[in-house]
């Protein structure tokens, strides 16, 4: 899914919850402003929970050896900050299709 995806989703949302309220292309600036937000944070080393969805943080890369690939000699890595994401237990147990407690009663198939 690419971001022009995600903005085509959340404007359909939108338009089925809500009417439509929001155009394409503003919905499209809100994705960036959020994205810009994280990108922000996670420079400022900080952490951004989304609850029910996960975590992005920072994490520091240790130092560690490897191999050049076109000389085969070993170089070292320094250490380096790289970002990472950490999904909920609603979200791991939602992509692994397990029941999980928050998601009680939400399966529109059991609305019968």
């Amino acid at each position: 899914m690419t971001k022009a995806d995600l903005v085509e989703q959340v404007t359909a949302a939108m338009a089925r919850t809500s009417g439509p309220l929001i155009s394409k292309k503003d919905c499209a600036r809100v994705v960036d402003a959020f994205l810009d937000a994280i990108k922000h944070a996670l420079k400022e080393q900080h952490n951004i929970e989304v609850r029910g969805f996960g975590t992005f943080k920072i994490r520091r890369r240790k130092t560690r050896m490897a191999r050049n690939p076109r000389t085969g000699e070993p170089v070292e890595v320094a250490a380096r900050p790289v970002p990472v994401f950490k999904p909920s237990k609603e979200l791991r147990a939602l992509v692994a299709d397990e029941p999980h407690e928050s998601f009680a009663g939400d399966d529109p198939e059991d609305a019968d």
